[in-house]
């Protein structure tokens, strides 16, 4: 299966790069083993969204920036809400980047 190195900018993925990073400097894991753990680690995130997120959201805001590039789409939005079956939450700025998954399959 491929994937995308898409999660790798998100939170969790920043903490492990630099985590794998650290134990690469200091000789506890070698190159060759960090780069297969982040391998893993797109993997898993791209199975996890798939398989065991079933909610829904809708995005409403104003729509500061878009892009199209190499089958990537990147909206940028201002004052956005994010509303599910439960809650509303406003965000003053988020960046959105959507890729196709038909991609993921070739």
């Amino acid at each position: 299966m491929a994937t995308f190195e898409l999660y790798r900018r998100s939170t969790i993925g920043m903490c492990l790069t630099e985590t794998l990073d650290e134990m690469v400097q200091n000789g506890t894991l070698s190159p060759e083993l960090a780069i297969q753990v982040l391998v893993q680690f797109d993997k898993s995130m791209t199975e996890a969204l798939e398989t065991q997120v079933k909610s829904k959201v809708s995005i409403k805001g104003h729509l500061h920036t878009y892009r199209f590039c190499d089958n990537v789409w990147t909206f940028i939005l201002q004052d956005a809400v994010f509303k599910n079956e439960d809650s509303s939450e406003n965000v003053g700025r988020v960046k959105i980047v959507a890729c196709d998954s038909k991609l993921l399959t070739q």
